[in-house]
C-alpha cells in the first residue's frame, strides 16, 4: 500500500473534522443512500425580517440551494462518489473524474456552503461563548474588528463568492473565496462563520448595496451555532 502524502492526510483529517462540526444538521443528514437532499430550513422564511427578507430567503433556499443539490446528484450519479459525505467529496476534488470536477466543485460547494449558511443565521442568535470570544480577541482584538474585516473581505470579493472566518492551525483568520468555493477545498482551514455575497442573497432588498446587506447579516448571526462550531473544530 502506498503511504499517504502529508496533503492527503490533512485532507482526510479535515473531512473528518467537518463531519463532526455540523451539530444541528449536516449536508447529507436527510439524504437517501445514493443522493443528496435539501436540508430542512431551521426557521420560517420571514424569521429574519427585516434584515433578510422573506422572499429572498424563499428563492435562495428553494431555487438556488435546490439547484445545487439537483446538479450535484446529477454529476455524481453512477460514480463511486455518489452518496459519500459532501465534505469528503470536496476535499478530494482532485481525485474525481476531470469531466465532472468543475460541476462537483460548484454544486457540491453550493450545497455545503448553504447548509452551513442557514445555520449561521437565526432570529435569536444568542451571544458568543467565552472560548470563542477569547479566540477572536487573540486574533483580531475584539468582535467588532473581526466583523469589520469580514465585511471588508465580502466587499473586496469581485463578483460572486463568500467571505469567511476560518480556523487554521489553531488561529482564526478572515478570507474570501470565489463562486461556491470553500476553504476546505484547498486545505485553507475550516469555516467558522461565512457570509454569502452572491447577488441572489441580497439583491431583492438591497439591490447593489452589498455593504448594507453585510451589515444586516451581522444582526442575525447565530452566535450560539458559530461558537459551538468553533469549539468543536478547535478540539479537532
Amino acid at each position: 500500500m502506498t503511504p499517504m502524502t502529508r496533503r492527503e492526510l490533512l485532507r482526510t483529517a479535515g473531512a473528518a473534522t467537518a463531519l463532526l462540526s455540523l451539530p444541528e444538521f449536516s449536508a447529507g443528514a436527510d439524504e437517501p443512500p445514493k443522493g443528496y437532499a435539501l436540508p430542512k430550513l431551521p426557521y420560517a422564511y420571514d424569521a429574519l425580517e427585516p434584515h433578510i427578507d422573506a422572499k429572498t430567503m424563499e428563492i435562495h433556499y428553494t431555487r438556488h440551494h435546490q439547484a445545487y443539490v439537483d446538479n450535484l446528484n446529477k454529476a455524481l450519479t453512477g460514480t463511486e462518489w455518489a452518496g459519500k459525505p459532501v465534505e469528503e467529496v470536496l476535499v478530494n476534488l482532485d481525485k474525481l473524474p476531470e469531466k465532472i470536477r468543475t460541476a462537483v466543485r460548484n454544486n457540491g460547494g453550493g450545497h455545503f456552503n448553504h447548509t452551513l449558511f442557514w445555520q449561521m443565521m437565526s432570529p435569536k442568535g444568542g451571544r458568543p461563548s467565552v472560548p470563542f470570544t477569547d479566540a477572536v480577541a487573540g486574533s483580531f482584538r475584539d468582535l467588532t474588528t473581526m466583523l469589520t474585516q469580514l465585511k471588508e473581505a465580502g466587499l473586496g470579493r469581485f463578483g460572486s463568492g463568500w467571505a469567511w472566518l476560518v480556523l487554521k492551525d489553531g488561529k482564526l483568520k478572515v478570507m474570501s473565496n470565489p463562486n461556491q468555493d470553500n476553504p476546505i477545498m484547498d486545505a485553507a482551514g475550516q469555516a467558522v462563520l461565512g457570509v454569502d455575497v452572491w447577488e441572489h442573497a441580497y439583491y431583492l432588498k438591497y439591490q447593489n448595496k452589498r455593504a448594507d446587506y453585510i451589515d444586516a447579516f451581522s444582526q442575525v448571526i447565530n452566535w450560539e451555532f458559530v461558537s459551538q462550531r468553533y469549539e468543536t473544530l478547535a478540539k479537532g
